[in-house]
């Protein structure tokens, strides 16, 4: 999911979306879930460590990436490529208890990041004439007699209306999360793998939120019924077309996607959560190791700040789409507007304001333990991309982060000059 606080306009009223470092998205009333917010997360470490940079010095690249372990994350690494060049660092450690920092080529879990390639691999499909996007996806998976009026766009946007396994409300206004998303429970099932028909089955066997294509609502159940989809009509595992189509041709050699396997490549930075591990006992532990299974084609891939930025930089000077599916993943959402933008097809499109770089698209992540930003010009010739790795400090999330990025983004895209719009 993204790292953000989003603007959701739901069938009970107005409410306000917010995920953190978890994959998760959190929403409810105005104002009631900055404490859910900081337990999804876990605590992070203050630890920090002068940035290590290679090429040019960029000294304000290296306060903005600073600014996230001052505010108590425990480790990141940034990548920017715009008019002069690329610049590489990192900060903060890459394990709690030693004084290394986080390798500038690490792995990590990019969480719904994840989301923009599903989206990708789908419109690809639509490019060869496998898929029609404005075709029912009962057309395509009949065994789950979804809604006719569902279409593949719909996954693709959010529109859907299905209830998410993840987190949603009833329609009395209880949250409800069907698998443990947070806390001891989701620490005991860290391991645990889920098959994408679970996960589907739990979703459908609550009521549908609102009809299709009349609102619009963030779900991770979306996009495990387009990885689902694209299985189906390839016959393939969903990583095997993911690197048959994208991977392979843009050469992603460390661009991952695990499944239910729950290791790392190296090099890698430690993440870190911190959980009620009983009343009142606070207790923290590594989960570099997590099955991301739960999240599926929503949120499991592991990659790099390299890798990130060869994609979405093909993906928006046009290598990997048509021009006509690139800009259908660009027209956003009118109901989606919040602090990331407003929603197309797998991605946000943010306009920063005067004084920026105008239209900037972009699709963060995260999974508990990681946080994974990822923006782009729209020619994708600038990209900032980077990961960032809680520890075990107690911080205000819903706070500290966006705060953060916000400095991140507008040092980026508005040479430090300017406030990007929200």
């Amino acid at each position: 999911m993204n790292i953000s606080e989003l603007a959701a306009q739901g069938p009970r009223g107005t409410y306000t979306e917010k995920t953190g470092l978890n994959g998760v998205k959190v929403f409810g009333r105005l104002g009631v879930t900055t404490a859910l917010a900081a337990a999804l997360l876990g605590g992070v470490a203050t630890t920090g460590a002068k940035a290590a940079t290679d090429g040019q010095d960029r000294p304000e690249l290296q306060k903005a990436m600073q600014a996230f372990v001052d505010a108590g994350f425990a480790g990141m690494q940034l990548r920017v490529n715009d008019e002069r060049g690329e610049w590489v660092g990192s900060a903060g450690v890459r394990k709690l208890g030693t004084g290394a920092k986080p390798p500038t080529n690490g792995h990590f879990r990019v969480g719904s990041t994840t989301k923009s390639f599903t989206a990708a691999l789908v419109l690809k499909l639509v490019d060869d004439g496998t898929v029609k996007l404005d075709a029912p996806v009962a057309d395509y998976l009949p065994q789950y007699k979804l809604d006719r009026q569902i279409t593949v766009r719909m996954l693709l946007q959010h529109t859907t209306g299905l209830f998410d396994y993840t987190y949603d409300f009833d329609p009395d206004g209880t949250p409800v999360s069907l698998i443990p998303v947070q806390g001891k429970e989701w620490v005991d099932k860290r391991f645990h793998t889920y098959t994408d028909d679970e996960l589907v089955r739990l979703s459908l066997s609550r009521p549908a939120k609102y009809v299709p294509g009349t609102s619009w609502s963030y779900g991770n159940i979306n996009y495990v019924l387009a990885k689902l989809l694209i299985e189906q009509v390839t016959g393939h595992s969903y990583a095997t077309e993911m690197k048959r189509r994208i991977l392979g041709p843009l050469k992603l050699a460390h661009t991952v996607v695990p499944g239910a396997r729950s290791g790392m490549p190296a090099p890698y930075a430690h993440a870190y959560y911190r959980y009620e591990n009983a009343p009142g006992q606070w207790k923290v532990i590594d989960v570099t190791r997590q099955n991301p299974s739960w999240i599926s084609g929503a949120g499991e891939m592991i990659s790099t700040t390299e890798d990130l930025h060869t994609y979405f930089s093909a993906l928006n000077d046009g290598t990997l789409l048509p021009a006509d599916l690139l800009a259908e993943m660009r027209k956003p959402h009118p109901g989606s507007a919040g602090l990331y933008g407003s929603y197309g097809l797998g991605t946000y499109v943010q306009d920063t304001g005067a004084g920026c770089d105008g239209i900037v698209l972009n699709h963060n992540g995260s999974n508990n333990g990681y946080g994974a930003p990822m923006y782009s010009t729209p020619d994708g010739k600038k990209t900032m991309t980077a990961s960032i790795t809680s520890g075990d400090a107690v911080m205000d999330v819903a706070t500290e982060f966006p705060k953060a990025l916000n400095a991140l983004v507008t040092t980026v895209f508005c040479d430090g000059q300017a406030k990007p719009a929200q």
